[in-house]
């Protein structure tokens, strides 16, 4: 389990602007580094190379690069909003945190910050001659960092923001969240396998959001001091307010202490694909719901996510190990009847008239139901009955008694 700094720390290292602080800071490293090498450079070398050109090269490269980056932003804004309309809103944070669209970004910004860096330490007489020299081949990589940038900058475009790649993106997403999920479970601690002690008094909220990231280690650091047990209610992705519980203790504690298991609790505006598997389902499973919509009626992007869908949710196999770190920290399971509702009662619901979709579904739950059947056989006979009922209300006789054979042919 990751703990919170070091979840807020990685979180602020998918920004674009770590990248660019570092651009900035070779353009300042360059500086210190000529001056402790300039005396070892033998002077001929500087009218061998030209060193004295420098400031020409970071002049074309100061003016290009702003033109080259703004252009460069307002391309990857056309693509966050193309997917906002055609995909989900929620995806586009996934375009914002590609890796490639970052590196260029940071690239061509950083390299007119370098630039910048180095007309001003050239016209305040810093460089000596040799230093220059050094400059000169800084210079020279980042251009290289710059050439490299474009080319696969270029080929990234072909495919960025399209409906496919968005498709991708949140199905990785999704799947990544519910592997490191399956891998720990319960979050690192105990299961709650009974209810929760009536007597055990509750922690609220203060705040109003959506539960971000809970830091177990920090529960249990809090449990240990209070020698308690703490029993965890909110998972990450509820939904909290002040009057939710976030937890429950084992005995009264002072107000210090209840700050102490707040403060464990990060809440924010936005659900995010972190700690919260269920959000990756919904995610793409809106994507289903927006094609299947009259205005776009596009049944086959349906049938793609539910596809999708069942590559997700086959990860998730019976015999799952339950490692427990946290001793004193109790957490409820991630219910498979909560999953399957997420993935799939959109799509049954709004594509109730279009029988390829129905087939789809029906063979979908019964393949979960045979590869994982100890935890999705009661959710997805559950699931086929609700879209069996909601075909029967608007499919045709001949239609739904097709739709009937081909549920009954993958139960057998």
């Amino acid at each position: 389990m990751t703990s919170k700094l070091g979840w807020h720390l990685f979180r602020h290292l998918r920004k674009v602007w770590v990248r660019v602080v570092s651009f900035a800071l070779l353009a300042v490293v360059s500086v210190i580094i000529a001056q402790a090498i300039a005396p070892l450079i033998p002077s001929a070398w500087t009218v061998k190379i030209g060193a004295d050109s420098v400031d020409q090269v970071l002049n074309i490269l100061a003016s290009s690069m702003l033109a080259v980056t703004t252009f460069s932003l307002a391309i990857a804004i056309s693509a966050f909003a193309a997917a906002a309309s055609s995909a989900t809103p929620r995806a586009t944070a996934l375009l914002q945190e590609d890796s490639t669209a970052q590196n260029v970004l940071a690239t061509f910004l950083g390299a007119f910050l370098f630039s910048l860096v180095g007309i001003i330490a050239l016209q305040a007489g810093y460089y000596t001659d040799k230093g220059r020299l050094v400059l000169f081949v800084a210079t020279g990589f980042v251009i290289a960092a710059v050439v490299v940038a474009l080319l696969r900058w270029i080929s990234h475009l072909m495919t960025f923001g399209r409906m496919g790649d968005t498709l991708d993106r949140v199905e990785t997403a999704a799947a990544t969240s519910l592997e490191d999920r399956l891998g720990s479970p319960f979050l690192g601690g105990r299961p709650i396998r009974d209810s929760i002690p009536s007597s055990c008094p509750p922690v609220f909220s203060e705040e109003t959001g959506y539960v971000q990231h809970v830091d177990l280690k920090q529960l249990q650091e809090c449990a240990d001091d209070l020698k308690i047990k703490v029993w965890l209610s909110a998972l990450p992705g509820a939904f909290v307010h002040e009057a939710s519980v976030l937890c429950h203790v084992a005995r009264e504690v002072d107000a210090d202490a209840v700050q102490r298991l707040r403060s464990a609790f990060t809440v924010g505006a936005e659900r995010n694909f972190d700690q919260d598997p269920r959000f990756g389902l919904i995610v793409i499973t809106e994507i289903a719901s927006r094609a299947l919509s009259p205005a776009v009626n596009d049944p086959g992007t349906a049938i793609s996510v539910v596809g999708r869908l069942v590559r997700i949710l086959a990860r998730w196999k019976d015999d799952a190990e339950v490692k427990v770190e946290h001793q004193s920290v109790f957490v409820p399971p991630l219910e498979p009847a909560d999953m399957i509702d997420d993935a799939f009662r959109p799509i049954v619901r709004d594509g109730a008239a279009i029988l390829e979709v129905h087939i789809r579904v029906q063979k979908a739950l019964q393949a979960l139901a045979t590869i994982s059947p100890a935890v999705f056989a009661a959710p997805a006979k559950a699931m086929a009955a609700e879209a069996m009922s909601r075909a029967g209300d608007v499919l045709t006789a001949d239609e739904y008694k097709l739709l009937a054979q081909v549920s009954s042919d993958t139960a057998e």
